[in-house]
């Protein structure tokens, strides 16, 4: 006879006896009388993977004491009354998830609070899952790996769980095909999995997808992934020792914000993250020089994806270490001036509309109060409903560069939707949460299997400076105006 502690939603059963001369599904039964969960909806999780119904329990390797983690959904005790008022956890769950207007949380499976939040994150743009919806078995190219393929229907199945479900769900399967697919998210220390860098869940996840939701047979514009986040950068490489200068380009799925003691802001530091001394051979020289490499960017995309660089290796400690330091970021960005020279001359005709469209609606609302506003003389503020609008059509790339859906341009001026943080010193350990705006235009904070309502002006302050959380990876919607 053994004694464990069964942890199932936020209760911890102590003290549990199982009887290993009987299978497992007696135990299972012990536990439905506990809480309610019938033995078929019930997942134990135990080494090797879930506790089967016939399993023998010698081979299982359940030991004295141990904490024993379960998920399952149990059956309803009393019944609603057949007349009367109908109260939101009466309704059914997908209108549940309309009432409280946002999506479920996930459970923490041990120490993936850095996958959770980046499948929030990623949750939250429209266009990416109606690609995937529309992403099927027969769509699969020949040229796809199948652990690419699962990892894909993973990814689609869990998003639309997330949307139907106001109960935390169990990301179980996509878990168990991203380790497959990508070996480091399944370390081990001491046989339990270990925290990891959710940089690196966030760059794997957006390459497996950019690869199989590319249409098949199609040129690479038709490539969702690259359209949605794809940012294209122009670079100048020049030699001051030589004189030696050459130019490149490059598409990148984020901009890197370099922190330093001269960066106190975000721009400040993307500023620096498109700077970079190279050393390489120079043929002018006969030897290794430092080549200084500036990049501009030449294409933009529908969701810009920000890195904030607060992670470096630590040869004392063996260990990546963090920068602490405070660097300020703001809800509206707007990156006109790091842009190249070529399309700066394209947004601004779009960049002109925008300002007479919002100088129109706040000099009307400021007419009302005084006269004399000038629509040039407007701060340009968020349009309504451009933050979180889904857009079902595809997206596309104009031939200036400019990503646009169908009838919209991009003006280079972004509204932050999702903000994902870290909590800790190391980014092999820590916290991760998600912080996302709805469609309703309300912040949820996703604490794993706990959504919490935060205050707008509360996320700007998830900047830095101390052990709080503070921003790792920012996400910043286009806005658009209609040509």
């Amino acid at each position: 006879m053994l004694t464990v502690s069964v942890k199932w939603q936020k209760e911890v059963f102590k003290a549990v006896e199982i009887d290993t001369s009987q299978p497992p599904y007696v135990f299972k039964c012990h536990l439905c009388d506990l809480t309610g969960v019938p033995p078929e909806r019930q997942k134990i999780m135990v080494k090797g993977g879930l506790l089967k119904d016939d399993a023998d329990w010698s081979t299982v390797g359940v030991k004295q004491g141990q904490k024993l983690m379960m998920m399952g959904t149990a059956d309803e005790v009393v019944k609603a009354p057949e007349k009367g008022p109908v109260f939101m956890e009466d309704l059914p769950e997908e209108e549940q998830v309309v009432s409280l207007g946002h999506s479920a949380g996930l459970f923490n499976l041990g120490n993936t609070c850095y996958m959770n939040s980046t499948v929030q994150c990623l949750h939250s743009v429209p266009e990416l899952k109606s690609a995937l919806v529309k992403y099927s078995h027969s769509g699969r190219s020949n040229d796809l790996d199948q652990t690419s393929h699962m990892l894909t229907v993973a990814t689609r199945d869990l998003f639309n769980e997330l949307d139907r479900s106001v109960k935390p769900v169990a990301p179980m399967q996509f878990w168990m095909v991203l380790r497959k697919k990508y070996p480091q998210f399944g370390q081990l220390h001491n046989g339990v999995f270990m925290q990891q860098d959710a940089e690196e869940c966030w760059t794997q996840l957006l390459y497996t997808l950019s690869q199989s939701l590319r249409s098949p047979g199609s040129s690479e514009n038709a490539d969702t992934v690259k359209d949605l986040f794809g940012i294209e950068l122009a670079s100048r490489i020049h030699c001051q020792e030589s004189g030696e200068e050459s130019s490149e380009t490059e598409s990148v799925y984020s901009l890197k914000c370099h922190i330093s003691q001269e960066v106190n802001h975000l721009h400040e530091g993307l500023k620096h993250g498109l700077k970079s001394e190279l050393e390489k051979a120079s043929p002018a020289l006969g030897r290794s020089a430092i080549y200084l490499k500036e990049s501009r960017i030449n294409g933009l995309p529908r969701y810009l994806t920000i890195q904030f660089v607060r992670f470096f290796w630590k040869r004392e400690s063996n260990q990546k270490a963090k920068i602490l330091r405070k660097v300020d970021y703001t809800l509206e960005l707007d990156v006109y001036d790091l842009c190249s020279d070529e399309l700066r001359k394209q947004l601004e005709g779009p960049r002109q509309i925008l300002r007479d469209e919002e100088g129109k609606k706040l000099g009307l609302k400021a007419n009302e109060k005084s006269s004399g506003s000038k629509d040039d003389d407007v701060k340009m503020t968020d349009a309504e409903g451009s933050s979180n609008a889904s857009a079902e059509s595809s997206v596309t790339t104009s031939q200036e560069g400019v990503h646009s859906d169908k009838g919209t341009r991009l003006t280079g001026i972004y509204d932050l939707v999702a903000v994902l943080t870290h909590k800790g010193r190391s980014a092999d350990s820590g916290h991760y949460v998600a912080w996302v705006k709805q469609e309703n235009g309300k912040w949820i904070e996703f604490d794993d299997d706990n959504p919490i309502h935060q205050r707008e002006e509360d996320i700007v302050k998830l900047s830095g400076g101390g052990d709080w959380h503070m921003a790792y990876i920012c996400m910043y919607k286009a806005r658009t105006v209609s040509m």
